[in-house]
């Protein structure tokens, strides 16, 4: 028998929704998982390292890691109106993004797919640019800015449900600025799986991934229990509009509009030297 796939994702709902059927072997002809869960900006570290067998990470950290690593065309989110949010304290300043210039805000990695999204939304909103980025684990952002020690804070996930009960309100939505000057869905996590493993193991990886998120819409109460023991405290109803929000028609193929976003955020960070330069085809699946 080979041994388990060593794989690593999110403790999120859309995660742990995803591959709960894949993961306790509901999966008909799938191979078994060894899981570590870890928040993304950590994936991507190991991405970068070569570590685990196949990874959930930011779409932004695909220029640094496709010569080792192949994207699957599904089992990531993507999506409409799921962007990251510009929160502030001040309600006065909701709405311009002017109040920004020469601030200091909080991000949760700067090889995120929001970090990108949020520098195009600045270079294009924000005249003379930020000041001072500062990178704090996601779950520290919201109390960070409401109690001064940044002035705004560059928020994801469940975040878009909550951080009205921390009294902070929305400058500016990242996903809005992207769909509209793109028209384009907004590549968030990608799953991507080691090219070493050779193209018929990859495809069916895929499908593997694909079969468990038709699993899950399928009967969405059997996915609970793992759902919500990974989710810590989060309020079921929060878990149940996370799912609602990331796991969509993407998720189970990228399709024409998914390849389309990915190679567009990555075009446009390129040409403002965020990222490398993808090369031709470097997002071509086996």
């Amino acid at each position: 028998m080979t041994e388990p796939l060593k794989i690593a994702y999110s403790p999120c709902p859309n995660d742990t929704f995803v591959f709960d059927a894949w993961a306790h072997g509901r999966v008909p002809g799938a191979p078994a998982l060894d899981v570590t869960f870890a928040d993304i900006d950590i994936t991507n570290g190991m991405a970068e390292r070569g570590e685990f067998d196949v990874l959930k990470v930011s779409y932004a950290v695909l220029p640094w890691v496709l010569d080792d690593y192949a994207l699957l065309p599904c089992g990531g989110a993507l999506g409409r109106g799921c962007g990251p949010l510009v929160l502030t304290r001040g309600s006065a300043e909701a709405g311009d993004p002017a109040s920004l210039r020469g601030k200091t805000v909080a991000v949760p990695s700067e090889r995120s797919t929001a970090y990108l999204l949020f520098r195009l939304w600045a270079a294009a909103e924000v005249p003379g640019g930020v000041g001072d980025v500062v990178v704090l684990p996601f779950h520290e952002i919201m109390p960070a800015v409401r109690d001064g020690k940044v002035d705004a804070g560059l928020v994801i996930h469940e975040a878009r449900f909550t951080y009205q009960d921390y009294g902070l309100h929305r400058l500016a939505d990242m996903g809005e600025h992207w769909e509209a000057t793109t028209g384009l869905p907004i590549p968030l996590g990608a799953i991507i799986a080691k090219r070493s493993l050779g193209a018929e193991r990859l495809r069916g990886l895929a499908e593997a991934a694909r079969t468990s998120v038709r699993m899950a819409w399928d009967d969405p109460e059997v996915s609970r229990p793992y759902v919500l023991e990974h989710a810590q405290e989060m309020d079921p109803a929060v878990a149940d509009r996370h799912i609602g929000l990331y796991v969509n028609e993407f998720t189970a193929d990228l399709g024409e509009d998914g390849y389309a976003a990915v190679r567009g955020l990555l075009t446009r960070a390129a040409a403002e030297g965020l990222v490398p330069p993808l090369g031709h085809d470097a997002l071509r699946f086996v």
